[in-house]
């Protein structure tokens, strides 16, 4: 039985669960299980929905987008047309008026009704009508305890655990800790579902079974198949994805569909048989990970394109996926030097059209322990019992300092300017821009960059206690580049808290997060900790060369290298 356990609310009399003779809708068309409501077109709005105290994820649209495409090329693949499913994205987050401890009081029922209950009432839910059968799907930032889905782990006897579904090193959704629902309200004829964080928010192999077993399955009365199988009502999210799962013809039928002939379509034979298989499924340090393609016979690849993070909120890394025009050979991600979780998506395109595949897995040690973060988010904090639910520290606010930001108005040297959504600045020693924004005494900044040229320096101007000081990050001087806190007890690079070693790479984006605490600084590059450092805010200081007019705000540095800032975020501590 699906760990992703369904509630089936039976609002109406059981008869009109199981007799079709009771439905008042006319034959030849698709119908509910009941046969009560007319499902010959689907109209399906998915929300991505948000607590108080969090912050959406930045890419969360490319990633609802894809669940959306994929559900509906199964839903056409599997009725040719006989139900149509028209899907509306929310345009924006919807942010809850509840934050993550109070959606938490209760069981996996109790999220569940209090998150489509609010979604409801906000949005003013509709019934079915002639414009289609309305089904609202929530993908929730959360589950419905304490769960870092992206390293899958869970506080477990006071450690940090892997928690989740893990088969011959191939990653699937599925968390007692997750909590996805589903309800058909024959009655009022709509259907609602949620699914949360752990079954969609990491691209698990199987999320996009999740995704329709519940906002598509159980919202029209869709049961479990018995016996089990690998049927996306069964238990295919736990053996692959979407495109290689099926609703059984059984079922179908008992919802109207009549059998036809399948036509030839080079764009749904596309989705069927594309596939993106990490090979090995889990390698480990200092080996080349891979992504093993399938792809129709006949089909000629005209393009490529492979990325990606070892972060929920880091940046996507592309790849080199040049090849023989028409072939699809495998592709090198590369060779990761620690333990780490891989997301990773391909674009694929053919003569016969588009497709993209998103996946996951974790490159593990030899011991096949699970990776553990350098800092766990706020959402896997050591835990404390509240009454009945776990609860976990709320973040600060999440302060976006690119968003409005006057360039005219700042102190700058060198040149900046606003490219799109981003800042650039140019190629020139001693670059520096003063960000209108002074920091609480522990916080966390967050910097997306791209060096445009071969990489230098890049420095990130903070402050600890009442002194300044700078992160300066991949510092060229020779053969290999250095990174350090500037001044530490009066020295500069080459102090202790120097790490020497390549971390940029030109036209690449690389995530850089700096986080001063109570008892010092820590950097990490890439997820890769590079600085951690013990000490006092009176061991700090700034070199003249850095200075700007005001001491107590934060600002941006380049040296002899153009840098493209794509974020810009701090959170307070």
């Amino acid at each position: 039985m699906s760990r992703f356990r369904s509630i089936v609310m039976l609002l109406v009399g059981f008869a009109l669960w199981t007799n079709p003779l009771l439905s008042s809708c006319s034959q030849g068309q698709t119908t509910t299980w009941d046969g009560k409501h007319d499902t010959s077109i689907i109209k399906l709005t998915v929300v991505y929905f948000v607590p108080a105290d969090r912050n959406p994820l930045v890419d969360w649209r490319d990633r609802v987008d894809y669940y959306c495409t994929r559900i509906q090329r199964f839903h056409q693949r599997e009725f040719q047309g006989q139900s149509r499913l028209d899907v509306t994205v929310h345009p924006t987050p919807m942010v809850s008026k509840w934050t993550t401890s109070e959606l938490r009081r209760g069981d996996a029922n109790a999220i569940f009704f209090k998150t489509l209950s609010e979604i409801d009432q906000r949005m003013e839910l509709g019934s079915a009508s002639d414009d289609g059968f309305p089904i609202v799907l929530a993908l929730s930032d959360i589950n419905h305890r304490p769960l870092d889905d992206f390293y899958r782990l869970a506080w477990k006897d006071g450690r940090a655990e892997f928690e989740g579904i893990l088969t011959g090193g191939n990653h699937f959704p599925g968390s007692a800790l997750g909590g996805a629902r589903a309800t058909y309200l024959a009655d009022r004829g709509i259907g609602w579902g949620l699914v949360s964080a752990d079954g969609w928010r990491v691209p698990y192999r199987g999320s996009d079974c999740v995704i329709y077993h519940e906002g598509l399955g159980h919202t029209v009365g869709l049961p479990h198949p018995e016996p089990g199988n690998r049927s996306v009502m069964s238990r295919a999210q736990y053996h692959g994805w979407i495109n290689e799962s099926w609703i059984d013809d059984d079922q179908k039928k008992r919802l109207g569909w009549k059998p036809t002939e399948p036509k030839q379509d080079p764009q749904i034979e596309l989705f069927t048989q594309f596939r993106a298989r990490p090979s090995p499924p889990q390698p480990q340090p200092g080996q080349m990970a891979m992504l093993k393609l399938d792809v129709p016979d006949a089909a000629i690849v005209k393009s490529l394109r492979a990325r990606f993070q070892t972060a929920i909120d880091g940046p996507w890394i592309d790849v080199d996926t040049s090849t023989d025009a028409g072939e699809a050979d495998p592709i090198e991600l590369g060779v990761f030097d620690r333990p780490t979780p891989v997301s990773y998506r391909v674009d694929i395109e053919t003569e016969g059209g588009r497709e993209q595949l998103w996946g996951y897995f974790q490159v593990r040690d030899a011991d096949n322990s699970p990776p553990q973060p350098i800092e766990f988010k706020s959402d896997l904090a050591k835990p404390t019992m509240l009454g009945p639910a776990v609860i976990a520290d709320p973040p600060g606010e999440e302060l976006d300092l690119l968003d409005g930001l006057e360039l005219d108005r700042c102190f700058k040297t060198g040149k900046w300017s606003h490219q799109q959504q981003t800042i650039q600045s140019n190629k020139q020693y001693g670059v520096r821009l003063e960000l209108p924004y002074t920091p609480p005494p522990h916080y966390r900044i967050t910097v997306v960059a791209e060096p445009l040229d071969v990489p230098n320096g890049l420095l990130l101007g903070l402050r600890k206690g009442d002194r300044r000081f700078v992160v300066l990050v991949n510092h060229t001087s020779g053969r290999d580049a250095s990174t350090a806190l500037e001044n530490v007890d009066g020295k500069n690079v080459g102090n202790d808290t120097t790490f020497v070693g390549n971390l940029f790479k030109q036209n690449r984006l690389s995530q850089i997060v700096a986080t001063v605490h109570e008892s010092g600084v820590t950097v990490t590059v890439d997820g890769r900790l590079v600085i951690d450092w013990k000490g006092s805010a009176d061991q700090l200081s700034l070199s003249d060369y850095w200075k700007t007019p005001n001491d107590r705000s934060l600002f941006l540095g380049t040296y002899d290298c153009a840098y493209c800032f794509h974020r810009v975020t701090v959170e307070p501590l």
